[in-house]
Formats: structure tokens, C-alpha cells, sequence
């Protein structure tokens, strides 16, 4: 383990750590703005470079977990002006992109931005006493983990206004489910060794459904208006939310954000609106890469994918050094996200939108051959088939996190 090193008031450390985390921060604005590309496979990408990374472990750390958090950031700019997400931003996806198709693309992109920041500020407070509760409760929630999920299923089908919404939900679960159920632990041989069978699942689950509607589609209108029309309220109670299930991410194996996300939105007033659904889950996806450097630290337990890289490069647990590096992330990545999502949108708004769409679609079969081979091409193409149930049957697609939930609440 190497010695600790000594923030202090040094300016040349300080600068070193100002540096790496700049650096880290627009690799993961470039990581997040790239459709398709999940945190894990990032990650493992990430895993793979660092050896040969020139600096101190610590400052090569700070620069990863700066790199994580600002992906939380951005990964909603694709998500809402393409409609392709990546694992953690599927449930915004289509309220996201729904609010693009508006003309309210630039007020998508300023509440994913509010709720991910009031995660990053929440979570530092709050990150002592719920480490001690979520730890002090984790048999009990481990336990009962898949009634909990049970629980959160039936909530979102039953809160579906019709009966047609509700068979569609129960479909689209029951089929999600099934697919997790056979690929999810599946091994690959693939070019690039990055994280699994997560890329083509959630391309083809939330990503392709959108982009093959979009080929019929005009495309998106002129973005106007950059004002939030919800309350300050509403915005701080659901990023808290949020934050708090980002927690519960953290600790607890077998969750991730997008399942917390979906637990969220069950439990919070008008939290299926679309700007509740974006508020939410960019809150969880940037308080789980908080709250998961307190578990490392508290546990010994990397529970994330960034967090499984940064363990891996032998770099000392200076919490006050590294949280710095997390909070300055969320800042760039707050100013990033508003600025660059902005320029993302009109970009995509001067293109032909068929031709866009036909091309990242064939993007997303590229990744999906790279992160899992041949095979994942055909689970791209399963996935992409059982993404266009609750579109044509008029229901959420929510349901479809069934992927992830279905197999941990039957014990796959």
C-alpha cells in the first residue's frame, strides 16, 4: 500500500489533484456523451489503461473517480436528445427524449443536471449517518430483498392508467425477465473485455425501439426556453430521494441505480412525470458514485464498476482528498452537462434525423460486438424485438427493468 499523502495547504499537491480530476472529468464528459456506453464498460476500459498511466496512484485515482461522476452527468445527453441510454439513464430515456420532441430539450437537460448536483451536495453531509443506518439495516433489506423488488413491480404495473397498460407491463416484465435470466451471466469472447452483456441489453431494450421509430420521424424541433416549469420543492424533494436510494445502491450487492431509480418513482409524489423520472434517476446515478467510495471505504467492498478499477490501482484511501476530487467533479460535470448538452442538442437538430438514427443504430451493433462478440449481436437483436412490446402496447417502458429485477427477485 503506498504512504498516505499529505493534502495540507501545499499548493503544488493541491494543483496535482486539481489537474488529475480536470483531466478525469473530460474523459468522463467524452465516456457519457458516446451512446450506448455503459459506466461498467467504461470502467473496465479504464481498468485496462491505468497501468500504464504515468503518476501517483492517489492523483490516478482522484482522475477515475472524477472520470465516474461526471459520466453520471452527461450519459443523460444521449440519452434524452437520442434516446439511447446507458444502463443507469434507461428509465429517462423516453421521458427525457419526450420532452426533446417538445422543444423542451434544454429544461431535460437543466433538471437531469439539478438532480444530479443536489446528489453530489446531499450526499456528503449525509454520507456518515446513512452509511451507519443502510450497514446497521443491510441483513434485514438483503433478506427480503426479493419482496422488496416484488413489491416495486407490482407498484409500476398497477400505477399504469389502463387495463391494456397493465397486461402490457405484466408482458413486458415477464419477457425482460426471461432475457436477464439467460444473458445476464453469460461469458463472452469479445475484442474489448468491458464490462458484459449490459451494452447490447440495454441498446436493444431502450435504445433501438426509439431510434427505429425515429426513422419515420421528422426528427426533433427547434429547442426553446431553458426555464424549469416545476417548484424548487418538487425538484430538492426528488433529488433527496434520489440521493438517498443511491445510498442504499452503494451498500448493497445486486442493486444498481437503475433498479433504485425505478423504486424512487414509485414511492415519490408525481414522480412518474417525466420531469420527476429525470430529477430521480440522474439523483441515484450520481449519489451511487458517492456513497460507493464510503462503502470502500467503510466495508472494504467495491461496489461499482469505477470503484472495482480505482481498487485495482493500489491507491491509499485519503477520503478527505478523494471526496474533494468528487465534489469538484460534480461541479465541472454540472457545467459541463448544461453547455455541452446544449450544443449536443442543436447538433442533432441541424441533422438529417433518419440518416442519424439508421447510423447509431449501426453503432450500437458495432459496441455490442465489441464489449460481447458475436453473441451479442443476437442478444441486440432479442432485446430490440422485446423493447417494441410496451411501445406498441402503449404501457411504460419501465417494465423492461425487469432485466435486472426479474432475476434477482426469483434468485437467478
Amino acid at each position: 500500500m503506498p504512504a498516505p499523502v499529505e493534502l495540507g495547504l501545499e499548493p503544488a499537491v493541491a494543483f496535482q489533484v486539481l489537474a488529475w480530476t480536470l483531466a478525469g472529468s473530460l474523459l468522463g464528459c467524452c465516456s457519457g456523451l458516446v451512446p450506448g456506453v455503459h459506466a461498467n464498460n467504461f470502467a473496465f476500459l479504464l481498468a485496462g489503461v491505468v497501468p500504464i498511466v504515468p503518476g501517483p496512484p492517489l492523483f490516478v485515482g482522484c482522475a477515475m473517480l472524477a472520470a465516474g461522476v461526471v459520466h453520471t452527468f452527461c450519459n443523460a445527453v444521449p440519452a434524452m436528445a437520442l434516446g439511447v441510454p446507458d444502463a443507469e439513464m434507461a428509465v429517462t430515456a423516453l421521458p427525457g427524449h419526450r420532452m426533446v420532441l417538445e422543444g423542451r430539450g434544454y429544461e431535460a437537460i437543466r433538471l437531469s443536471a439539478l438532480g444530479s448536483i443536489l446528489a453530489v451536495l446531499a450526499a456528503v453531509p449525509l454520507a456518515v449517518p446513512v452509511t451507519w443506518a443502510v450497514t446497521a439495516a443491510y441483513p434485514t433489506i438483503r433478506a427480503h430483498l426479493p419482496l422488496v423488488l416484488a413489491m416495486v413491480a407490482v407498484a409500476l404495473i398497477a400505477s399504469e392508467r389502463t387495463w391494456r397498460g397493465r397486461l402490457g407491463g405484466v408482458l413486458s416484465f415477464a419477457l425482460a425477465t426471461g432475457l436477464g435470466a439467460l444473458t445476464l451471466d453469460l461469458s463472452t469472447d469479445a475484442p474489448l473485455e468491458a464490462g458484459g452483456t449490459l451494452a447490447p441489453l440495454f441498446a436493444g431494450l431502450f435504445g433501438a425501439p426509439v431510434l427505429i421509430d425515429a426513422i419515420r420521424g421528422s426528427g426533433i424541433p427547434r429547442q426553446s426556453g431553458t426555464g424549469i416549469e416545476t417548484s424548487r420543492r418538487f425538484v430538492g424533494t426528488t433529488a433527496i430521494a434520489g440521493t438517498l436510494a443511491g445510498a442504499i445502491v452503494g451498500y448493497v450487492p445486486g442493486i444498481s441505480a437503475a433498479i433504485a431509480a425505478v423504486a424512487v418513482l414509485a414511492i415519490v409524489p408525481n414522480g412518474a412525470s417525466d420531469r420527476g423520472y429525470i430529477v430521480a434517476t440522474s439523483g441515484v446515478d450520481t449519489a451511487n458514485a458517492v456513497f460507493a467510495l464510503f462503502a470502500l471505504v467503510a466495508i472494504g467492498q467495491p461496489r461499482t464498476g469505477v470503484l472495482v478499477a480505482f481498487d485495482g490501482t493500489a491507491a491509499p484511501l485519503e477520503l478527505p482528498i478523494l471526496l474533494g476530487a468528487v465534489v469538484l467533479a460534480g461541479l465541472i460535470g454540472f457545467v459541463f452537462v448544461i453547455v455541452v448538452g446544449d450544443a449536443y442538442l442543436e447538433l442533432v437538430g441541424r441533422l438529417t434525423y433518419w440518416k442519424l438514427s439508421a447510423a447509431i443504430l449501426v453503432v450500437l451493433l458495432g459496441l455490442s460486438y465489441l464489449f460481447t462478440g458475436g453473441l451479442g449481436i443476437g442478444i441486440f437483436v432479442v432485446a430490440t424485438a422485446i423493447g417494441m412490446v410496451p411501445v406498441r402496447l402503449r404501457c411504460r417502458r419501465v417494465h423492461l427493468m425487469g432485466v435486472l429485477i426479474g432475476p434477482l427477485m426469483l434468485g437467478l
